[in-house]
């Protein structure tokens, strides 16, 4: 149907999607609701080893598992609206019937994003245009999983576009923080956030383009890992940019604890992805790196305490401060890295300016083709819509404005170039990648530097409020760093937001446009409890070492007395509560934002 007859298409595509999706909770059997028995408590505590261990020598049904998991899922849909499609009861059909239940991962239920495919169920993406077109297969991705032994349970939340560290669209409503309600679980892989906080899931998959599993993990309070290209296979997947490769987009893992991360990683690899995706690189799990790696006694670890585009909120430098310390106290050298001592020609300024045209060189022409009237945008998303569509010669005149009036070089820098890119121009900007690539690889390895690993705030703030990325969209750039120089960086929780140590100084003045929207929604009050986390950043196609380098973080947190304290999903109220089971529409069809 065309526009814009085809906004009542939208309308009735939304509610009848949330409409089947609450169904599909309340049709549950029993045995999914209710609280939690002793041996499915004992599920959720045990080590994933074990718990594989358990499934293969019979004495735990993956049946049992998946029971458990579908009750703290369909708690956490409760709290956060984090899932979209639900996968039980074919999961159980799936556990009996399709998994091999001799692999590394038997009996694991994993939950994905809403852009990979499973078959019989849609890929939507957010976009109502792609639903009730259910895929007739499932994706590389998820055959792997059941070829070892994982049992796919649920699909979860995004942002329409996939731009944006926020997870909400008309299609599903508004995914919220598992912490507060009031704030974003990030995004876009943000539902996998939420679902994992509250221990809906044991494994979480994700993609990641500028930190779209690293934001989620941080402001839920869980660990992720953004792999190197290469490393994970991209295949069987929808995207709202088909094509985009200036920064390409990787899949990566998500885990509650930073043990089910690298079990997963390690299983995963194992199964050889390369023999059935083209685009993986052919580099088996390296064992001896991680133990050599995890047994290090000195490490050199670079401290990026700002990026010296956008200061880090009080309670993220805290959380960074009270990780340095404790690498210090373990013995390890912390070495600050001053602004002034990065690549004069590669700067994280400059990393945001490159990387914001190459991921947006066609002016957002593709991910709103697949818009129907009426459908609502990504408030950042839309602000980068805004920038986009500004004739060149009145954004020449804004850029001089910024630059020179309101003396804010950095934000005019952004300004400058932000504007479709024709062939030629996007080569050019390719070349520039490249180059700054190469200029950080020999810096990180001249003398003065020779890092084992960098450590950085994951983000600028911890969680921000629903519809923030309208101001705050260009605060990605301690994620967006790596994506461009195409890093493996790994996400540890560190601890939550102090309502009297982390307020923000009165005379807090913000520096550039950067800083004016990352800061304009941060309260320490009103953020309290919300979770504070540490990015470890190594190497390309590094993934052993920056999984041993986040266990060695989080061994001298431990030491230090600093442990992160996750969710406790036997204390909500909802797990003991059969009726308040029974989901409801979570948004008004009439108008969702």
């Amino acid at each position: 149907m065309y526009p814009p007859f085809d906004y009542f298409e939208h309308r009735r595509a939304c509610v009848i999607k949330q409409r089947q999706r609450d169904a599909r909770f309340e049709s549950l059997p029993d045995t999914y609701k209710g609280p939690l028995t002793s041996q499915q408590r004992a599920i959720l505590d045990a080590p994933i080893a074990s718990l594989v261990n358990d499934v293969h020598n019979g004495t735990v049904s993956p049946v049992d598992i998946l029971r458990t998991y579908g009750k703290t899922a369909t708690v956490a849909q409760q709290r956060t609206n984090c899932v979209t499609e639900l996968l039980l009861p074919e999961a159980e059909s799936w556990a009996k019937n399709d998994v091999d239940l001799k692999g590394p991962l038997a009996g694991i239920p994993v939950s994905l994003k809403d852009s990979i495919a499973v078959g019989g169920f849609d890929v939507s993406v957010g976009y109502s245009r792609h639903v009730f077109k259910p895929y007739p297969e499932d994706g590389i991705m998820v055959k792997l999983l059941k070829r070892a032994g994982a049992i796919p349970h649920a699909k979860t939340a995004l942002p329409i576009t996939l731009l944006s560290f926020e997870s909400a669209n008309d299609l599903w409503g508004v995914c919220k923080n598992p912490h507060n309600p009031k704030y974003s679980p990030g995004g876009s892989t943000g539902g996998e956030g939420a679902l994992l906080a509250l221990n809906g899931s044991r494994i979480g998959i994700g993609s990641d383009v500028a930190g779209s599993v690293r934001a989620p993990a941080a402001w839920s309070g869980i660990n992720s890992l953004r792999c190197s290209t290469g490393r994970w296979p991209k295949m069987g997947m929808n995207t709202s940019m088909p094509g985009q490769e200036g920064i390409p987009s990787v899949f990566s893992p998500m885990a509650r604890t930073l043990d089910d991360l690298t079990y997963f990683t390690k299983s995963f690899i194992q199964m050889k992805p390369w023999e059935v995706d083209y685009t993986v690189h052919p580099l088996p799990w390296r064992q001896e790196v991680y133990d050599a790696t995890s047994q290090s006694k000195r490490l050199r670890v670079g401290l990026m305490s700002t990026d010296g585009v956008c200061r880090p909120s009080p309670a993220i430098a805290r959380g960074v401060e009270l990780t340095a310390d404790a690498l210090r106290s373990a013995g390890h050298e912390v070495v600050n890295i001053a602004v002034p001592t990065f690549p004069a020609t590669a700067t994280p300024a400059q990393a945001l300016q490159i990387g914001s045209v190459l991921l947006c060189a066609d002016g957002g022409k593709t991910y709103r083709s697949f818009f129907r009237t009426g459908e609502s945008n990504d408030p950042g998303a839309a602000q980068i819509n805004f920038y986009m569509s500004l004739p060149r010669p009145v954004k020449y005149l804004w850029y001089l404005w910024t630059r020179y009036v309101k003396r804010d070089p950095l934000w005019a820098s952004l300004l400058r170039y932000f504007h479709p890119l024709s062939a030629v121009e996007q080569w050019k900007w390719v070349a520039k990648r490249e180059a700054f690539r190469a200029t950080w690889f020999d810096w990180w390895d001249a003398p003065a530097q020779q890092f084992d690993f960098i450590l950085c705030p994951a983000n600028a703030t911890p969680a921000l409020p629903h519809k923030a990325m309208h101001d705050a969209f260009s605060s990605c750039g301690y994620t967006f760093l790596w994506n461009l120089l195409d890093y493996t960086a790994g996400i540890v929780p560190v601890t939550k937001v102090d309502p009297i140590k982390d307020q923000l100084s009165t005379n807090f003045k913000p520096a550039n446009g950067v800083e004016q929207g990352a800061f304009k929604h941060y309260d320490g009050a009103k953020m309290a409890g919300l979770p504070c986390a540490v990015q470890v950043v190594g190497r390309r196609l590094t993934e052993e070492k920056v999984l041993a380098y986040m266990k060695i973080v989080e061994d001298a947190l431990r030491a230090s007395g600093t442990v992160y304290q996750h969710l406790d999903v036997e204390a909500l109220p909802e797990l003991h509560d059969v009726e308040s089971q029974k989901t409801k529409v979570s948004v008004d069809p009439k108008r969702i934002w």
